[in-house]
């Protein structure tokens, strides 16, 4: 794994790219959010053409959401490229991605649920991304905390999280990179080229309206895969409206299948993290480093190389 590289923090007046790399979205549905982006955090808006087409559940055909995003990364003006929303898609163009001009000139790409994918694929190139609000729920109601953390770390500004104790959480503290995002994703990109790469790192895992047998199923690929037994650390996000079977129950919560099959290792984990598929949801920086603390009175994690400032 080559050293990670942070892309140029943003400053005032810079310009970044708006595009629906996976699922269609309704365009008035991210108006307040592109509204947050250009009047408070004084950023100049390219919107992408998949903002406002739509092809079945996809925002535009493969051909076209790759071309629209390629025309972002490729674009050395553009200082960060925000997704306008997930679903699904993005594993459909990202073996097409071409990161040659990227390479020459990173920006940061922010996204969270499909977006896993590309986030996975920058690590895998050596490139830091962000894992937060998208575009659509930057402005939902309870989404301040998260909208903040994003505007943070995308400015320099390297946040900090407190987060209170959990029965589940097992005591300790690193300091490692941050890997992670959407479990359901996470185990489809193992055996691709774009697997994640757990080993020594803190990993972090949501998801959401997921079956609780195949949430057991996921974890199991996990441990059978290799990624959970060399972790430094482990961050459980939030687990959203997860299904059970009708008759008979699965018997367990979503936190205790996860508790269930991480109990026999001795890294540091941190239960009910705010990230995931809500809307108090942390940005992460993806290959950043971060301290890790779980203790007795609660959780701290802080990204590192700037003095961190709790929210």
């Amino acid at each position: 794994m080559p050293t990670i590289q942070i892309p140029p923090f943003l400053q005032s007046g810079d310009k970044i790219g708006i595009v629906a790399p996976a699922s269609c979205i309704r365009y008035e549905d991210i108006l307040p959010g592109i509204s947050l982006l250009r009047d408070q955090w004084k950023l100049k808006i390219v919107e992408g053409k998949t903002l406002k087409s739509a092809y079945n559940q996809f925002s535009a055909t493969d051909a076209e959401r790759l071309e629209d995003l390629q025309t972002m990364l490729d674009d050395s003006s553009i200082k960060a490229v925000i997704a306008a929303r997930g679903g699904y898609g993005c594993s459909r163009i990202i073996d097409n991605i071409d990161f040659t001009n990227f390479i020459k000139s990173p920006k940061w790409i922010v996204g969270f649920s499909d977006l896993t994918v590309v986030l996975t694929q920058l690590y895998q190139l050596g490139y830091a991304g962000i894992h937060a609000p998208m575009v659509k729920s930057m402005t939902l109601e309870g989404a301040e905390k998260g909208a903040e953390s994003l505007r943070q770390l995308l400015f320099g500004e390297l946040p900090g999280y407190s987060v209170p104790p959990h029965a589940f959480n097992k005591t300790g503290s690193v300091v490692a990179e941050m890997v992670g995002g959407n479990l359901c994703i996470l185990t489809h990109l193992i055996g691709s080229p774009t697997q994640i790469d757990t080993e020594g790192k803190i990993l972090f895992i949501e998801d959401v309206n997921e079956y609780l047998y195949n949430l057991d199923r996921m974890m199991i690929q996990l441990k059978r895969a290799g990624k959970l037994s060399h972790l430094a650390g482990l961050i459980v996000g939030q687990f959203t409206d997860m299904r059970d079977n009708s008759s008979p129950s699965f018997g367990k919560t979503a936190y205790e299948i996860i508790h269930e099959h991480v109990a026999e290792y001795d890294y540091p984990v941190s239960f009910d993290f705010p990230v995931g598929h809500v809307a108090d949801n942390r940005a992460i920086g993806v290959g950043m480093n971060a301290y890790l603390d779980v203790n007795n009175d609660g959780v701290e994690l802080h990204f590192l190389s700037s003095a961190p400032t709790i929210i």
